[in-house]
């Protein structure tokens, strides 16, 4: 008599890591509001209840993969030369929140922060201090520059296109439903930027970035 085949057989063992990782493909896939205990138990198809061996509850979770999207960011280099470093870590963040749009608002919202986030707050917190700047003007640039990443991030993710010559799609119908001789302004930067070949808005990153890092870098 065959004996029956056990559903456990070959199946990867639960552990705290795997839970969040496929926490984040649940975020990734339908956002954050679909991801609750019982979503997450059928991503990685297993019972609810077995869930809680790896993580007490739903704010744990968060908690945990929160600390997910910050280990995926580039740390910066402490003594190096600081304006190369804040940049590459503002593109690799930018990076990371495109692939998790829906941690732009979680990231700074968590009261217990894991190993990952609080080793990326003290690295760039670090690598400011090592550049020069008191204690104070750290404080300020690091808010400065979160705040233009995040922001950015935040209105990346919202607009209605995404890529090069996307936005003119959108733009063109808007136009043309404008009464003649309206919005002046507006219609000259939009023929003359926004519809013109190879418009990207994401192409603005760097030179928004570029103004946040040159004015730091006056009041060092």
């Amino acid at each position: 008599m065959a004996t029956p085949a056990n559903p456990q057989q070959g199946r990867s063992p639960l552990t705290r890591e795997r839970v969040l990782r496929a926490a984040v493909a649940v975020a990734d896939d339908a956002g954050i509001a679909a991801l609750t205990m019982r979503s997450l138990a059928q991503r990685l198809d297993v019972k609810p209840m077995s869930l809680y061996h790896h993580v007490a509850n739903k704010e744990a979770i968060l908690d945990g993969i929160v600390d997910v999207v910050f280990s995926e960011i580039e740390l910066p280099q402490i003594g190096g030369d600081w304006q190369v470093e804040m940049r590459r870590r503002a593109h690799s963040a930018r990076a990371v929140l495109r692939r998790h749009p829906w941690a732009i608002g979680l990231l700074e919202s968590r009261t217990s922060p894991g190993q990952a986030t609080l080793r990326h707050h003290d690295t760039t917190i670090g690598t400011l201090r090592a550049a020069g700047f008191s204690v104070a003007m750290a404080a300020h640039a690091y808010a400065v520059l979160d705040s233009y990443v995040y922001g950015f991030a935040l209105q990346e993710a919202s607009l209605p296109f995404e890529g090069a010559d996307a936005a003119a799609e959108v733009a063109e119908p808007m136009m043309e439903a404008f009464p003649a001789g309206e919005y002046p302004h507006l219609v000259e930067l939009a023929t003359e930027v926004v519809l013109q070949p190879g418009y990207d808005f994401g192409n603005e990153f760097d030179f928004g970035l570029d103004l946040v890092v040159t004015g730091l870098a006056r009041l060092v």
